[in-house]
């Protein structure tokens, strides 16, 4: 490249706006290449372990019973704890506005794709997990800690500690919250405020961010073993909850179901449903949407994972590889079904939250967008905790344990950030992150998959000998 060119382009970004940036990066980012590594690196761990995380689904429940418990065992919080922490990240916003999100700008196919990708997150997660308790290491204070950066310097070696930098780098982007609070700020602003004569402004969105800031705080500062309690509370009744409402909608709409079923099997391999859509673009969509729902292979999952009361790392794996079945399977699937029946996908003025609200609105008259309001309140406020958690470990292994503490501050005041920020700019910002962040994530975990599956092959024979 010549000088002149080099200076030629240099001017034209300088002309774009954070938006036009945000969003050029992060498709260029999400392109095969990151795709390749996802779905062919979950590919790879289904196969190459022999669909063993598969086979033992009702182990992995009596697991996160707590059949196996032992509060001696080193560690931070439980089982139950440890996956309803990590739940309550993923089980959120992506599950109500991403899906809404998903087909929207890859059609009502990108369903399907998120169901790929979640099959394969099963197996990713297993992985992935068990690294995270495999390969613990010791922050600055001397506490046990996990994640995919600790499995880096472990498990491959203090060589290895820039692309574990990098991770956490990326980490302390992906983990803010203002995808959340964008999204519970527009729902605040289209089922609260609009309806009764109070116009939707940056002015109301400050303050909807404020009096979000301050709830968040009242538990982020007490750290994992609160934002722990308070998830195991609040996580199954918002699954119960979502469960139940979208349940009826579905029921009460039974005749649309087959053929919503068959538009998300068509489009997911003609893209009909897309203006000038192509297959490549529908699984593409698909996959971040998935991506950013269960974060299967981005490495959030492994931090809070890493936390868990055990010694046996397979045994965490398979209460982690339960995560993209509850969060994409069941729930997401719920939402896609609830916005193609009722058509609220087909209104293109709408964007986010705003699609699933319509749906609500036009399958429960009245309440619908109430109920929904409630739902995501519990759904982004339980995310908000446990994306804290993320960025403080992050920090902790860039800056040292005792500086980690800064971060809450930072991460508190993004949150009225992503009140008044466009949907666009901020979820090409977090895609771009979780971009980055699934690379030494992925890579790590397929060159210690061995590792990972010496270890299964043990457990499951003594398992069986039991």
């Amino acid at each position: 490249m010549s000088i002149e060119s080099l200076k030629n382009f240099i001017d034209e970004v300088s002309k774009m706006s954070f938006e036009e940036l945000t969003a050029g990066f992060s498709g260029w980012l999400w392109g095969f290449p990151l795709l390749i590594l996802l779905i062919g690196g979950g590919l790879f761990f289904v196969f190459y372990s022999e669909f063993a995380p598969f086979k033992y689904f009702g182990h992995a429940i009596n697991v996160l019973r707590g059949k196996y418990d032992d509060p001696d065992d080193p560690g931070q919080i439980n089982h139950f704890e440890a996956l309803s922490t990590a739940l309550a990240a993923t089980v959120g916003m992506g599950n109500i506005s991403g899906v809404a999100v998903a087909i929207v700008t890859g059609g009502p196919g990108a369903i399907f794709w998120m169901w790929v990708s979640a099959f394969i997150g099963i197996a990713t997660k297993f992985f992935t997990c068990s690294l995270a308790v495999m390969y613990r290491g010791k922050d600055s204070n001397g506490e046990l800690q996990g994640g995919p950066m600790y499995v880096i310097t472990e498990g491959l070696g203090k060589k290895w500690k820039p692309l574990a930098t990098f991770f956490a780098v990326a980490g302390l982007i992906g983990a803010l919250p203002i995808f959340q609070a964008n999204q519970f700020t527009q729902i605040i602003r289209d089922v609260l405020l609009v309806p009764n004569g109070v116009a939707g402004n940056d002015r109301t969105n400050i303050i909807t961010g404020l009096v979000i800031t301050v709830l968040v705080s009242l538990v982020i500062f007490g750290g994992i073993k609160r934002i722990g309690k308070v998830a195991s509370k609040l996580v199954p009744v918002m699954v119960v909850l979502y469960f139940v409402v979208v349940a009826y909608i579905v029921i009460s709409n039974y005749q649309a179901i087959i053929p919503s079923f068959s538009l998300i099997l068509n489009d997911a391999f003609t893209g009909d449903a897309v203006l000038g859509g192509a297959l490549g673009a529908i699984i593409i969509a698909g996959a971040r949407r998935a991506a950013f729902s269960n974060e299967a292979g981005i490495g959030t999952a492994p931090m809070a994972h890493g936390a868990a009361k055990t010694t046996e790392p397979i045994r965490e794996g398979l209460v982690a590889m339960l995560g993209p079945f509850i969060d994409t399977i069941v729930v997401c699937t719920l939402t896609a079904l609830a916005i193609l029946i009722t058509g609220a996908w087909q209104d293109t003025s709408s964007s986010g939250v705003t699609v699933t609200v319509n749906a609500f609105n036009t399958a429960i008259p009245g309440f619908g967008m109430y109920i929904l309001m409630v739902c995501v309140s519990i759904f982004a406020i339980t995310s908000l905790f446990s994306y804290s958690y993320y960025g403080t470990k992050c920090l902790s292994f860039i800056a040292g344990a005792k500086h980690k503490h800064y971060y809450n501050y930072f991460y508190v005041a993004s949150i009225v950030f992503g009140a008044v920020a466009s949907l666009t700019s901020i979820i090409s910002l977090i895609d771009a992150a979780y971009a980055l962040m699934s690379i030494p994530t992925m890579i790590s975990a397929i060159i210690l998959a061995p590792k990972v599956k010496k270890a299964a092959k043990k457990y499951f024979s003594e398992l069986r000998m039991s």
